[in-house]
């Protein structure tokens, strides 16, 4: 004979010690719990099981469901966003230039499939599951959890130097709009007497590309804009310099601009990406047609692409092919994850993870048609080999 409040009349419906039946809890309300439990607020209750209702004059403090965004292509977006960047319109190119051309999809392909893909999902679903940013998603693991603070250090090192590569870059787009470009003459107070506009066929003895250089000791406006002006290098670690006022207000834009796209959440950041996501696209269409109606350019997507067989078999081949996926991928810095728990429970984040690897990587192959189309015109106006070009452009 059972104890009065174990089972019903009809000797199916299991109850608690209260007297309600387990069926009968909301949906919502279970999910909550779910969320506690994986959070580590709910330690040694599973999933489902009904807390005892809390003493007498202390209130039941409410757990905040976590945001989701809007519809799904904010999610597609914030994650193209974030993942597509200098990794794949700069480093792409040069990697399989100088890995061998065409060669380099291989080792490349194969390290995707193997290993970028595989992590990519599993950091978005890993925080689709748990609901939680790249710190708590380890109460799946607490032994795991200071790879969350690493990560974290990671991320914050890399939102600061790439906050003053928008500043650069914000610094140039300011001085393009001048009738006459700083960096196109030798006549700012920031030149040296050694600052030469010499730069072209004009200074190839014999007409041969090896034989193709500045005046001895002299260096291009373009150099000295970048070293004495945006940088301003000086002799030593004993030398501080001055600051910038104009570097300043641009990084100080630079932030606020940063800021307000993420003050509100992902109810603003998922509508910002549409534009930050999209534009990038935008300015390499426009360029790969400007770049490939130019002289040369057939000559510099050749050299992109011409494939050298005999690197399959060296080591730094594959090397760089995989530090280009986890680089270019974002792998392992916890935001992926971030993203990933603002997802719905039961969003389909295998379809989405195929989606963004191959937005990704096809960008990277794209930009590498800009890049190269343009370095074959340059190498055509200053009479040098497109070797010579790629080289000095895409290491500085």
């Amino acid at each position: 004979m059972h104890a009065a409040g174990d089972q019903d009349t009809d000797g199916g419906t299991r109850k608690t010690a209260r007297g309600q039946s387990v069926g009968q809890l909301e949906e919502g309300e279970l999910w909550q719990q779910n969320d506690q439990f994986a959070a580590g607020r709910g330690k040694g209750q599973p999933p489902g099981v009904r807390r005892e209702d809390p003493p007498a004059g202390v209130s039941a403090q409410k757990v905040p469901q976590r945001a989701t965004w809007t519809n799904q292509m904010d999610f597609i977006m914030s994650c193209v966003g974030f993942a597509v960047g200098l990794g794949n319109v700069w480093r792409f190119p040069y990697l399989c230039y100088k890995n061998g051309g065409g060669v380099f999809l291989i080792p490349y392909i194969l390290v995707a499939l193997t290993g970028g893909i595989p992590i990519f999902f599993l950091e978005i679903s890993l925080g689709q599951f748990m609901k939680a940013g790249g710190i708590n998603v380890w109460n799946i693991a607490p032994l795991f959890k200071g790879l969350g603070y690493a990560s974290m250090v990671i991320v914050f090192f890399c939102n600061t130097y790439y906050i003053m590569v928008l500043t650069w870059g914000a610094y140039y787009l300011c001085h393009s709009f001048a009738a006459t470009l700083p960096w196109g003459t030798c006549n700012n107070t920031w030149n040296s007497p050694a600052c030469s506009e010499r730069v072209g066929p004009s200074n190839c003895d014999n007409g041969t590309a090896a034989n193709c250089h500045l005046p001895a000791g002299m260096q291009s406006p373009i150099v000295e804009f970048w070293e004495r002006k945006v940088l301003g290098l000086s002799s030593g670690l004993e030398e501080v310099g001055d600051i910038s006022w104009q570097l300043t207000l641009c990084l100080m834009a630079t932030w606020i601009v940063v800021y307000f796209c993420v003050w509100k959440g992902v109810k603003t950041t998922g509508k910002v990406v549409y534009f930050t996501a999209t534009f990038p696209y935008i300015i390499l269409i426009i360029l790969l047609v400007r770049g490939v109606t130019l002289p040369g350019a057939l000559q510099g997507i050749i050299y992109y692409l011409q494939p050298d067989w005999s690197k399959l078999g060296e080591a730094q081949v594959w090397i760089d092919a995989g530090t280009q996926i986890f680089f270019s991928y974002a792998i392992g810095l916890g935001a992926l994850t971030a993203l990933g728990s603002y997802n719905q429970f039961n969003n389909d984040c295998y379809k989405d993870a195929f989606i963004l690897a191959l937005v990704n990587s096809g960008t990277s192959f794209f930009a590498g048609f800009v890049v190269f189309s343009i370095l074959g015109f340059m190498a055509q106006e200053r009479g040098v080999d497109i070797s010579e070009v790629a080289e000095s452009v895409c290491r500085s």
